[in-house]
């Protein structure tokens, strides 16, 4: 079952969506890279550590616009002509709903679904305490060259560790599709970190990152992982804002390149 039927089976309050508007904290660039054939139904990701005031100079691509399981996800840059920066989300919701629908762990839920807390757990209230972790937006990057739906989205092929690759997967079936909108490590820029749906490492989560030496034109190029989030606690144990590294924070653009 895809996604899209799982959460609709699951709940009826999630949103269909286009475009920058849907994606809550991340920020939208000023210029994009989707086909005309995709047009306005296309996102592009971009990373913070190439974006020139707001205008991502490269954009999530998937390698010699391979269409299949295992192609790996790399950053290129922007093109109106180049299907392999397609990407589409058709719907998304918070990561309470990609738990009903069997796409997330319990733990994951815990940790960034609204289940955990916080402060005192205050028996019979609802929610049990006062200060409840935060329930965050998630989704799934679909690939689609053209504006046609590939069926296969960008995620890891085995629970997140350290380093593991980032390639296509397919939609639907697993939390490892899933990324999760942390935006409690935002920045000033609103560039956000995106934590891995199968994710097991709730201290430092495994977040999508690019090597911290590489550079989109290097030859082979290089590969887009996770690993764990950068960045410094404050004394209540939430982050503390503006600590992560660039190379692990992530804007959206959508639409064709004017």
């Amino acid at each position: 079952m895809s996604i899209k039927s799982k959460v609709f089976a699951a709940t009826a309050t999630l949103t269909l969506v286009g475009g920058a508007s849907a994606m809550g904290a991340l920020t939208a660039g000023t210029a994009s890279a989707a086909t005309p054939s995709c047009g306005d139904n296309c996102v592009e990701f971009f990373s913070a550590e190439f974006a020139n005031d707001g205008s991502p100079n490269f954009v999530l691509d998937t390698l010699r616009q391979g269409e299949k399981v295992g192609q790996p996800q790399i950053l290129f840059r922007t093109s109106d002509t180049d299907p392999a920066e397609d990407y589409t989300i058709s719907d998304q919701g918070l990561v309470s709903d990609f738990l009903a629908a069997g796409l997330v762990s319990p733990a994951v839920a815990l940790h960034y679904g609204g289940l955990g807390c916080l402060g005192t757990i205050t028996p019979g209230a609802t929610p049990p305490c006062d200060d409840p972790y935060p329930d965050l937006e998630a989704y799934e990057v679909e690939y689609s060259p053209y504006g046609v739906d590939s069926g296969l989205c960008a995620g890891v092929a085995a629970t997140a560790t350290a380093n593991e690759k980032v390639t296509l997967q397919p939609c639907g079936v697993s939390s490892r599709t899933v990324w999760i909108i942390d935006s409690e490590d935002t920045d000033i820029n609103s560039n956000t970190p995106l934590i891995n749906g199968s994710d097991t490492n709730f201290s430092q989560p495994f977040v999508l990152t690019y090597g911290a030496s590489a550079y989109p034109t290097d030859l082979p190029r290089p590969q887009l992982y996770v690993t764990n989030l950068t960045g410094f606690q404050g004394a209540n144990g939430l982050p503390t804002p503006g600590t992560v590294n660039d190379n692990q924070l992530w804007g959206l653009d959508s639409g064709v390149l004017p």
